[in-house]
């Protein structure tokens, strides 16, 4: 429901100020340049889809092998005592334990095409367990939360970005992006489980949690004392060797059972077209919206709007600049990125502005767009809570990002 408000929202609003441009300022480009958007949305929209068949026919291969090994259990069995508090409505050892964790994962190493796969054969299971059928379950939200919210631990893309645009230290936003990503992350799964009514106040959560600050502290403290060549080295070996360690582990595992590996790949992999095509429909709406959106000008006007109310303060304005990656990134992923590929060139990658865009395209995740895939995917309409939760974490997200960044390069 919420999404159709917001949906609804973007066109209206792109009509309305389309419209005024066109009768008072004469811009007749305007509605063209709308037009051209809704179709080259659509079509971005497909092309999306029709990537990542090849990856979700792999990653459901992969998972189906490790499921059918029996490796996923395993996992579901480890983590057990910590779902079933954050997930009070998922069985205990349930499969879709491992998955949840797998994605998770995925998604810390930035690996977004492992990841996402892994959330839809999560989604897929969560589903199962689903009584309504149409509605998102508790486990469903923060689930996606935890998505959207973007836990990162090493940003290779915008790390590879900064180095392609001239930064002399393409690194230097690593632990900004580490931080800012951890405080949008606890947000989320605070304000869902407040919804939710679930107790973080429990030994098991509360250790938990300060474990990961131990980790996260732990890891800031081992790069920082690397050298900027041999960080962003470490980092991309680390990603891909435990990617391909999963993959190894996932058919010796299948060895060791006794499963046909080949014939239960291809069972799993099978599911990729089907998954990739439900999702069409979805991707073509909410990018259409948001083309429409950026076309009209709509953008354009809410950056300068809020310059003013920031000027207006007396308070330094130089972190407006930079919104636009914050404001894009709920919306499109590849949207936001070229914001920040923009905010690079205009102010310079090693400018204020140009980092900060970095750390917003680091600290948060595509919200809008992994709630019409995950929940697309299956057939949820209403989401309930889910999006102001995920809106909430990309808020913690955002002003961690300015302090963090003022912190560091101010």
């Amino acid at each position: 429901m919420v999404l159709n408000y917001i949906w609804v929202a973007f066109f209206l609003v792109a009509f309305v100020i389309a419209a005024v441009k066109l009768v008072i300022l004469g811009d007749y480009d305007v509605f063209p340049a709308m037009m051209d958007s809704t179709f080259a949305s659509s079509k971005t929209a497909f092309e999306i889809s029709l990537g990542l068949t090849g990856v979700l026919s792999l990653w459901l291969g992969v998972m189906k092998v490790g499921e059918k090994g029996g490796v996923v259990n395993v996992l579901a069995r480890v983590l057990s005592p910590v779902f079933t508090k954050l997930f009070p409505d998922i069985p205990k050892g349930h499969p879709v334990t491992g998955s949840i964790f797998m994605n998770i994962a995925a998604n810390m190493l930035g690996l977004d095409n492992a990841a996402t796969p892994l959330g839809l054969k999560a989604m897929e299971q969560m589903q199962e367990l689903n009584v309504k059928k149409d509605t998102a379950s508790n486990a469903m939200i923060m689930f996606l939360v935890l998505n959207t919210s973007g836990l990162t631990l090493i940003p290779v893309s915008i790390m590879v970005y900064r180095a392609q645009m001239g930064a002399a230290q393409p690194t230097d936003i690593f632990i900004p992006i580490l931080l800012a990503t951890f405080f949008s992350t606890l947000a989320g799964v605070i304000v869902t489980s407040l919804y939710q009514r679930i107790n973080l106040l429990n030994r098991t959560l509360l250790l938990t949690l300060g474990g990961a600050c131990a980790v996260v502290a732990g890891i800031i403290w081992g790069f920082s004392q690397l050298t900027p060549d041999m960080m962003n080295r470490v980092s991309t070996s680390a990603a891909n060797i435990l990617l391909m360690t999963i993959i190894c582990a996932f058919i010796l595992a299948g060895i060791r059972k006794k499963v046909n590996v080949y014939e239960a790949f291809i069972e799993g992999a099978k599911d990729g077209f089907t998954t990739a095509v439900r999702i069409i429909p979805y991707l073509v709406a909410i990018l259409v919206g948001i083309g429409v959106f950026r076309a009209s000008g709509a953008m354009d006007m809410l950056i300068g709007g809020m310059r003013w109310c920031v000027e207006l303060t007396g308070a330094g304005a130089q972190w407006v600049d930079a919104m636009p990656t914050a404001l894009m990134k709920p919306l499109s992923g590849s949207g936001a990125r070229g914001m920040m590929v923009d905010a690079m060139t205009t102010y310079g990658a090693d400018s204020f502005v140009g980092r900060l865009s970095c750390i917003f395209q680091g600290s948060t995740d595509t919200t809008f767009y992994i709630l019409a895939v995950y929940f697309g995917s299956v057939g949820i309409r209403n989401t309930r809570h889910a999006v102001s939760c995920g809106l909430l974490a990309d808020l913690a997200g955002i002003i961690a990002a300015i302090a963090i960044c003022y912190m560091f390069f101010g």
